[in-house]
């Protein structure tokens, strides 16, 4: 069961989302100090105390975050963090939303 689990949609072809995954993936890294690889189109994420996963479908992308005992008391503050990052790289590129007649 995860701690923090997001979805965001998007209009990239796949290889542009696996890019900006790519890109939230360097800057947890440089940020946060967390290894990651891929598998597949998941991109596993790790270090002491947090683990993850960010999958890239089609038309949206899904991040699943489990964080340890230490860290679930600052959930509210990592929650916002991957918020604005998933905002960041992938609100551009959301699906336009319907408009009403």
């Amino acid at each position: 069961m995860s701690d923090i689990k997001l979805r965001r949609s998007h209009n990239l072809p796949h290889d542009k989302a696996r890019l900006a995954a790519e890109k939230m993936a360097r800057r947890l890294k440089k940020e946060f100090d967390l290894d990651y690889e891929w598998d597949g189109d998941v991109l596993v994420f790790e270090r002491s105390g947090v683990n993850g996963e960010l999958t890239v479908a089609a038309k949206h992308v899904e991040m699943e975050v489990k964080l340890g005992f230490l860290l679930r008391m600052m959930k509210p503050t990592i929650e916002k963090h991957i918020h604005d990052n998933l905002d960041e790289i992938f609100a551009a590129h959301a699906k336009p939303k319907a408009k009403k007649a």
